[in-house]
This record gives C-alpha cells, structure tokens and sequence, in this order.
C-alpha cells in the first residue's frame, strides 16, 4: 500500500497540481491586496471619501458589553455581533472578477500558444479540399 502512495504521488500530475495549488494561493493573495489596497480605496476616494467596509446592517443589538465604534465593521463582527456585511461581499466580488479575468487572460493565452503548431503544421483542410477541387476542374 506504501508502494502505491509514493507511485501515486510521484505522478506529475500530482506534483504538478501541488504546485499550482500553492501558486494559485500566492496568486489569491496578490489579488486581494490589489482589490483592497489600490481598487477600493481609489473607489473609496471616486465616491466622496466612502469606505465600503463600513458599509453593513446590523441584524441584532450591539451588547452592552462592546465598548468600540458602532461603525466598526471588523470589530463588531470580532465581538459576535449579527450583521450583514455589504461592503465586504462587494470587495469580495471584486476580487473575484479580478481573479477571474486575470485567469481568463492567462487560459486564453495558454490556448494561443498551444494552437500555434498545429496552424504552423501545414495547410488547413478547406485549403486542400479547395486546391483538389480547381485541380479537378482544370482536367
């Protein structure tokens, strides 16, 4: 059984998802600093100063026992209070556009890349078919 584990995580496909897993976490990372650190506050400062983690329904009282700002979105929801964080979600979907977009660029390019040889590789088949047929028709 030992023997069939390490084969099995010999494979490159394991190595090679392992590696993209891990990429693809730094990648994540990268993203999110994007979307908080440079699209937000930009969006933030488009939109007259608003910042969008303060934008959030309290579903439930605050405790008495919080002593911070009711405006304090990740205080208020360190301490346990029920709220929906409307801003957040939205930096969220940001970020994952982002992502997203970033991804699609990288497959769509990948795809390029990839279809080179095979258009490199000769004529296409309407090209053949179209050189039998004006041959056939000059006989």
């Amino acid at each position: 059984m030992f023997g069939e584990f390490r084969d099995f995580i010999a494979r490159g496909n394991v190595i090679d998802l392992a590696v993209a897993v891990i990429i693809g976490a730094a990648f994540a990372t990268i993203t999110t600093s994007l979307t908080e650190d440079v699209i937000m506050p930009v969006a933030g400062w488009l939109f007259g100063g608003a910042d969008f983690s303060s934008y959030f329904v309290l579903l439930g009282e605050i405790p008495a026992s919080y002593a911070g700002s009711a405006d304090n979105y990740a205080a208020l929801k360190e301490a346990g209070v029920p709220m929906i964080g409307l801003g957040q979600f939205l930096t969220v979907i940001i970020n994952f556009l982002i992502l997203a977009f970033i991804i699609f660029l990288m497959i769509r390019q990948a795809n390029k890349i990839m279809a080179k040889p095979e258009e490199e590789s000769g004529p296409s088949e309407i090209d053949l078919l179209t050189e039998i047929r004006d041959e056939l028709k000059k006989r």
